[in-house]
């Protein structure tokens, strides 16, 4: 066995139909495309989603809701996981660059520090927003909320 005789697996290779090329191919003539309309013709290609005349689906359908291009979209950690992560690893401040270390956001993600749970310790909370109800518990134990830009 070389390179000269090799050749591909039996039938998994066949040659193409070659159409239009005479009456006597009993393939010329409409060359299988039927005789009128826009299918038999060069170049047809359907539109998307066209149901032949039929009204198409995407617009029977209503239109509806809002997307607010102007949305700040935060990632929200609770006070209880504030807690959690200071304790585990010994810390009086917890910021953003601390939630990436440990892995629950991503480097490019604003975070927003929500009430749920309760704060334990004094902390130093560094974040891109806050809920007044976290706030004021980081507060009451005599911790800071710093919000950055």
């Amino acid at each position: 066995m070389d390179l000269s005789n090799l050749k591909p697996a039996k039938g998994s290779v066949k040659t193409n139909k070659r159409l239009g090329r005479g009456e006597g191919s009993t393939a010329g003539g409409t060359s299988t495309r039927g005789y009128n309309g826009a299918k038999s013709r060069a170049g047809y290609s359907k539109k998307i989603g066209f149901e032949g005349g039929q009204m198409p689906l995407q617009r029977r359908v209503p239109k509806f809701g809002f997307k607010n291009v102007n949305r700040i979209e935060y990632a929200a950690i609770n006070l209880d996981m504030i807690q959690n992560i200071a304790d585990a690893h010994k810390l009086e401040v917890v910021d953003v660059e601390t939630l990436v270390k440990s892995g629950i956001v991503s480097k490019n993600e604003l975070v927003k520090v929500l009430g749920r749970g309760e704060v334990t310790a004094k902390l130093e909370v560094k974040a891109h927003a806050f809920s007044a109800s976290a706030k004021k518990a980081i507060e009451d134990k005599g911790g800071i909320a710093t919000i950055i830009k």
